[in-house]
């Protein structure tokens, strides 16, 4: 008889099975899986430094090597020896599997469980049930990379500290990818349900703070923020000698070396203020329902805050995803909650995860909302936008942004020197482009659609936000156009709601196709304002 195996699970990857499982057991037998032995591999990437020094002693010294080298490496084979054969013996005695509960009554309340059996003087085993484990991270080192493995953790919930984590080096890509999707198949439904915990601070998170505004514009803010000081007390700060030495060798140097060098110098200070507000408003941060009506957010270093938004006030949430971090892969959330004040105070109190990978943000929108997020699972139920919204942001683009720029610089060329007319067309060749690529994806950006009882919006280039707003929370239907958006065709609709920024905009929808979905969206707002056209007459049939 054969040994019944978790769905995924390669046979030759196996490392055995334990002890046959009695008949009545709540849990069908799974066979235990072994890591990659390129895991020994990994463990002997230390030795490249030692190896290297060697080997360009040799070359200097043209082949010589000294006693003190003979010992160096001596010592290295013996530290390789011992390190191998400890390692060696890790990779028999660490073993996973995946544990699923039988079907019928023996199976009781037994949920899947993620086992891990690891120790060589210590046996330790851990199990963990699937529906608690929150993040599922794939990491590859360049010594990785090479020998085509990964490192695959798997976060619990709270584990954000990393020390309820369970951690499995190596394993070949495809299966790690095979077994992160059995780990988060069961994760979703069970854990939005029953977790009051929707997520914690994880401090790989970091990686995320230069993606944002502040790694340019916070250099500039503090800045200004110094001017204004200096100037309050009186202090003119271009006066000041070491100020105007560093304009003056700045413009005295090649431009071409002292620009590059500025921007390094603002990107570099940009990302430690970037880092270190993160620190100061993420954290101890946590996210969680402390009862089945009440979300709470605790975060702050310096500046403690603690926000509250009851249930029946939450009308949705919005996936904010600005560019730099979209590039990067991460998003942050936010709340769409009345009570949370103007908007200012609902800015700073709606935030309900810091910039992360678009995959937790994607587990705590559907953590809020109490349900998987709207669309996650099929992007393609968001409804795509004419053509003709396109063409208006590729015109926008280029009446608004190159044409004034292009005037300006060759203006100023004719008048003063030609070397602002090549500076003209230069920027009318690259800010071409650029617009053009960025209407395109803000072209692709768009989308709306229904989903249950959620009302889906998408749009923005620059800040690509998607927002899941209750059906039932909207108010009132705002329809928006302009002489150029009429001869188009389209129609800006907002939803109003008093909740969040009070209204969310869905841009360029075709005239004869809004009216239809705000109707089927919030039914009962419309109707009465709708002309239906009557039955068709009869052919020589008189009208009255």
């Amino acid at each position: 008889m054969s040994t019944p195996r978790e769905p995924g699970t390669d046979s030759g990857t196996s490392a055995g099975s334990g002890p046959a499982a009695p008949p009545d057991a709540p849990f069908e037998e799974t066979p235990w899986r072994r890591l990659d032995p390129r895991t020994l591999l990994v463990h002997c990437g230390w030795m490249a430094a030692p190896l290297g020094s060697l080997a360009l002693t040799a070359l200097a010294t043209g082949g010589r090597i000294n006693t003190e080298a003979w010992i160096t490496l001596a010592a290295i084979s013996a530290s390789f020896a011992v390190l191998t054969t400890l390692g060696l013996i890790r990779w028999a005695r660490t073993e996973f599997r995946i544990t699923i509960p039988r079907r019928g009554e023996g199976a009781g309340g037994a949920s899947p469980t993620f086992d891990v059996r690891s120790g060589m003087l210590t046996r330790r085993l851990r199990s963990v049930p699937l529906h608690r484990i929150r993040t599922v991270d794939l990491t590859a080192t360049p010594v990785h990379r090479v020998l085509g493995v990964t490192v695959l953790r798997a976060g619990t919930a709270g584990s954000g500290d990393g020390s309820s984590e369970l951690s499995l080096e190596a394993l070949t890509v495809p299966e790690a990818e095979r077994l992160r999707t059995e780990l988060l198949a069961y994760a979703d439904a069970e854990a939005i349900a029953n977790d009051p915990v929707v997520a914690r601070i994880n401090w790989r998170w970091l990686r995320y703070a230069p993606l944002t505004f502040w790694v340019i514009g916070g250099v500039f803010v503090a800045a200004g923020g110094a001017y204004r000081a200096l100037d309050g007390i009186g202090i003119e700060a271009w006066k000041l000698g070491f100020v105007q030495r560093a304009f003056t060798e700045f413009g005295a140097s090649a431009l071409w070396l002292t620009i590059p060098a500025a921007l390094v110098v603002i990107l570099a200070l940009g990302s430690v203020g970037a880092v270190v507000l993160y620190v100061e408003n993420w954290w101890s941060y946590c996210l969680e329902w402390t009862d089945s009506r009440t979300l709470r957010v605790r975060r702050g270093l310096l500046t403690t805050r603690a926000v509250t938004i009851e249930r029946a006030r939450l009308r949705g949430v919005v996936l904010r995803e600005p560019l730099l971090l979209r590039a990067g892969g991460g998003a942050l959330v936010r709340a769409v909650a009345g009570g949370l004040g103007n908007r200012e105070e609902n800015r700073k109190r709606s935030g309900l995860l810091p910039p992360a990978p678009r995959a937790e943000a994607l587990r705590v929108a559907g953590g809020t909302l109490r349900s998987p997020f709207p669309g996650s699972a099929a992007p393609a139920a968001l409804t795509p936008h004419p053509r003709v919204a396109l063409r208006r942001r590729r015109v926008r683009g280029l009446l608004f942004v190159v044409l004034p720029g292009t005037a300006v610089l060759a203006g100023l060329g004719a008048a003063f020197t030609p070397v602002l007319l090549h500076c003209a067309w230069i920027y009318a060749l690259v800010t071409t482009a650029l617009s053009l690529w960025l209407a395109r994806d803000a072209y692709r950006n768009l989308g709306h659609g229904l989903d249950g009882p959620y009302l889906l919006a998408r749009s923005g280039t620059f800040s690509r936000d998607t927002v899941a707003l209750q059906r039932d929370a909207i108010a009132a239907w705002t329809f928006s156009t302009s002489p150029f958006t009429r001869r188009a065709g389209l129609v800006t609709l907002t939803a109003a709601v008093a909740a969040g920024d009070d209204g969310y905009r869905i841009p360029d929808l075709p005239a004869t196709d809004a009216p239809g979905f705000a109707t089927t969206a919030a039914p009962g707002i419309l109707e009465e304002f709708l002309v239906h056209p009557g039955p068709a007459p009869v052919p020589g049939q008189r009208s009255r």
